[in-house]
């Protein structure tokens, strides 16, 4: 089956209390990663699709989970999601050494994001 979601994200208000939560709720491993502007944590869960948190980077907006879907050709996806109505909201975005990602909401406001990871 083609697109399998690949990462989980949290967007939180509150990092700090949501690791807390989640750190007791499952057995999760939460590991930080500084980043230049802010510091992310990855959420490794063993088997199955892992994830991470980050504070909400969208004004005013409360915490929210946002699914990635993996992509063939990110440039592709997003002319497509474009065309069916769908609105691009952030990218592309490179992580590097791992791949890029762009942000979309479908034509009811539902938020996605569209993953193609770096070859080689």
């Amino acid at each position: 089956m083609g697109n399998p979601f690949v990462h989980i994200e949290l967007m939180s208000t509150d990092v700090k209390k949501a690791k807390a939560f989640f750190g007791k709720l499952f057995d999760w491993k939460l590991e930080d990663m500084p980043m230049p502007d802010m510091t992310y944590t990855m959420i490794r869960v063993g088997d199955g699709t892992g994830g991470g948190m980050l504070t909400n980077p969208i004004p005013n907006a409360p915490s929210m989970w946002v699914p990635y879907v993996l992509v063939d050709n990110l440039q592709a996806a997003s002319d497509k999601a474009s065309q069916l109505g769908g609105q691009i909201m952030k990218g592309p975005i490179e992580v590097p050494g791992a791949g890029s990602f762009v942000i979309i909401t479908d034509p009811t406001g539902g938020m996605l994001g569209l993953w193609h990871p770096k070859k080689g």
